[in-house]
């Protein structure tokens, strides 16, 4: 006679809570200086992943489920005075067998995708308009004072490269810094004026008229009297 100990149930859980939290950030602040900030609208995207993995280790199938013999055949009489049992197991823990019994264990494996997306504006679109009104007149502003003091920098670099050609100073061709005065130009040079003129004096073109005194008739040998810029180089 054999018997198999009948099996305790037993019984647990686990519960996981997850949550998506959305974070709205502040506005995106542009700055354009002069104490001029606008806001502008923010749309949050953000992209997320949960996931859960249960597992209970060591992972086992299958056990092995012991079979143990509870015989009673002695410790008693019958009335014909025959070995019957008196109540209590004959070898007790002793196991006969074991089985092969499925446990039933398993992981648990979950996974979830998604994304979460907010869209903030501002609700006074006047201020709005304002500011970026503000902030163009702005950068107007700080593009003509860079233009004039680009103004500035290239009179002055003129103004002294000029000087300096007029006493013949310059760099040296070579010189890395040669072309900081190469486009200045000096078209006066002491001395001469351009561009300029000379007058010939007329001739009578009647012979009753008598002049006080007869001009003298240019010609090739006289060139400073045909008036034109002469030049020695």
């Amino acid at each position: 006679m054999s018997a198999t100990a009948s099996p305790v149930a037993n019984s647990s859980g686990s519960v996981t809570n997850q949550a998506i939290q959305v974070l709205q950030g502040p506005y995106i602040t542009n700055t354009y200086g002069g104490g001029i900030q606008c806001q502008g609208p923010t749309r949050n995207f953000t992209p997320y992943v949960t996931g859960s993995v249960s597992a209970a280790k060591p992972f086992e199938g299958y056990y092995d489920d012991p079979v143990y013999d509870i015989t009673d055949n002695f410790g008693s009489f019958d009335d014909d005075g025959n070995n019957i049992g008196d109540g209590i197991i004959d070898n007790p823990g002793d196991i006969l067998f074991t089985k092969r019994t499925r446990t039933g264990q398993k992981n648990n494996y979950s996974l979830g995708l998604g994304f979460s997306m907010t869209w903030s504006t501002p609700t006074d679109k006047n201020l709005q308009d304002l500011c970026k009104k503000a902030a163009t007149t702005q950068i107007g502003l700080q593009e003509q004072i860079t233009a004039n003091k680009r103004l500035d920098f290239e009179i002055a670099r003129l103004k002294n490269c000029g000087e300096l050609k007029l006493r013949g100073i310059q760099f040296h061709p070579k010189s890395p810094y040669y072309s900081v005065c190469a486009d200045v130009v000096v078209n006066n040079p002491p001395g001469h004026k351009h561009p300029h003129y000379h007058k010939i004096p007329p001739i009578p073109s009647s012979s009753s008229e008598t002049p006080t005194a007869i001009p003298v008739q240019p010609h090739s040998s006289d060139a400073d009297l045909l008036g034109v810029p002469l030049s020695i180089r």
